[in-house]
């Protein structure tokens, strides 16, 4: 029987407590890989990546026939409208003969989608139900992204009908073109050479692979509220791609053997057999974002899942600094930062850092600018503006006024006391603004935004 507790030591000792800079390269690599595939294993057996992955299987049983309707009246204008059939089926195909099956009935669901039938309103209720689906998927990734705020309403309504509408007509756009390419007579002569031949045998043996994959990039680019760098949603789609063609072959065994499930659930067998495939789906993409968002912020590939609890303390430090870039840029006429740059600026986690900045936002302090990501400017002069105001931003954000401790005995006596220490900050503080505390020297490093030349702290240049 295996000892738990040897094992954890084993782990620790060799590949958490491990200095990498002391191994050789592939040691290095074989370690990150190794504790990467410790932190997936941790969030799927604590159970949040399985729940919103069973959460997106029951969201898709009431989208897809409305998705796919709408996508079919959109590619019925272009004329490609029969694609969708071919692809269900090649998206189906684990399932076997059943797939073929869950195929023809999709398809026939929406042959009788019609929108004279329907009405405006049955019509709106058709496209909130397939929007409702998109903002489930972003939330899903928001979530593994440890982003708390989803897409404003005027991005969400155009960021969603470009899916909706325009992404129908990108793939089967490409997928034709594909297919244009191949059958050109200068490909059919290079086809002719044998060495090109084979080459060209081998390439379009790749292609559903690589079709995959980078369906699975752009996923996790476009769906995330936040900037995913292209070298980790690749990572985190390669990822995904082989699990996908691992997870299918594997279900296609699991079919061919599934001959009881039929004989006990009857009619019912190929729902579950359909549902089950959605489940392992989603669960695929979850965990190729989970990858791309590990590969991007390192720092939280750690032994034990750390809870962010800053004290006060650190929480006022934070919004002082912020306020300082802020305004420091400000003054010496840099661009303005995203979140992301903060973060990196300070050295600190972003999920540590947003609620600090929606504090100053709400508290009047700070606001966004419309570009995307967004970047942070002040909302009120900085000359004017008391740094007491901040300290006042980060200690009342969050404030449940329903919430009235008392007692009799030490109610005046603290409230005393508290009012004192009130006061004692505002005298400390009388008359600095944010513009001294920006205008201050010697001033930290400042960290310019992504579309200009960034200082590399290990230079030593400043």
């Amino acid at each position: 029987m295996i000892n738990k507790n040897r094992v954890k030591t084993v782990l620790r000792k060799n590949v958490w407590e491990v200095e990498l800079s002391s191994l050789p390269r592939w040691k290095i690599w074989l370690t990150k890989l190794l504790r990467v595939l410790y932190v997936l294993t941790r969030d799927l057996l604590e159970g949040q990546l399985t729940l919103k992955a069973m959460s997106l299987v029951y969201t898709t049983l009431l989208a897809l026939v409305p998705l796919l309707a709408v996508s079919f009246s959109v590619l019925k204008g272009f004329g490609v409208h029969n694609q969708i059939e071919p692809l269900l089926l090649n998206f189906l195909k684990p399932m076997g003969e059943r797939g073929v099956e869950v195929t023809s009935r999709l398809i026939g669901f929406v042959d009788s989608v019609k929108a004279g039938v329907l009405g405006s309103v049955g019509f709106a209720l058709l496209l909130y139900t397939v929007i409702s689906l998109i903002q489930k998927i972003e939330r899903a990734c928001n979530d593994t992204w440890h982003v708390n705020r989803s897409r404003p309403l005027s991005q969400k309504f155009s960021d969603y009908l470009s899916v909706i509408l325009i992404g129908p007509v990108l793939v089967f756009s490409a997928l034709g073109i594909t297919a244009s390419v191949m059958s050109t007579a200068v490909v059919q002569k290079l086809v002719a050479i044998k060495v090109f031949g084979s080459l060209m045998e081998l390439a379009t043996k790749l292609v559903p692979y690589l079709l995959v994959i980078a369906a699975f990039t752009f996923v996790y680019i476009f769906v995330p509220n936040t900037r995913v760098r292209f070298r980790s949603a690749l990572t985190g789609g390669l990822v995904a791609g082989v699990l996908w063609e691992a997870s299918g072959w594997g279900f296609a065994s699991f079919v061919v053997k599934s001959a009881k499930y039929t004989a006990i659930y009857s009619g019912f067998a190929i729902l579950i057999m359909f549902m089950i495939w959605l489940y392992l789906s989603w669960l695929i993409v979850l965990v190729g974002a989970s990858v791309a968002y590990y590969h991007q912020h390192p720092e939280s590939v750690t032994a034990y899942r750390r809870e962010l609890r800053l004290s006060n303390r650190m929480q006022e430090k934070l919004a002082l600094l912020v306020m300082f870039l802020v305004g420091n840029n400000y003054y010496d006429n840099l661009p303005a930062l995203t979140l992301e740059e903060f973060a990196q600026s300070f050295n600190v986690p972003t999920e540590a850092l947003e609620p600090i900045m929606e504090a100053l936002e709400g508290h009047g302090l700070l606001t966004q600018t419309a570009s995307e990501p967004p970047t942070y400017l002040p909302a009120r002069p900085l000359d004017t503006t008391g740094l007491k105001d901040v300290l006042d931003a980060v200690r009342g954000a969050n404030e449940m006024v329903d919430i009235k401790p008392q007692s009799e005995s030490a109610e005046l006596a603290v409230d005393q006391l508290v009012d004192h220490l009130d006061q004692a900050t505002a005298r400390a503080l009388r008359g600095s603004t944010l513009k001294d505390l920006s205008l201050s020297k010697p001033s930290p490093v400042t960290l310019v935004s992504q579309s200009s030349q960034k200082v590399d702290p290990s230079s030593g240049e400043g």
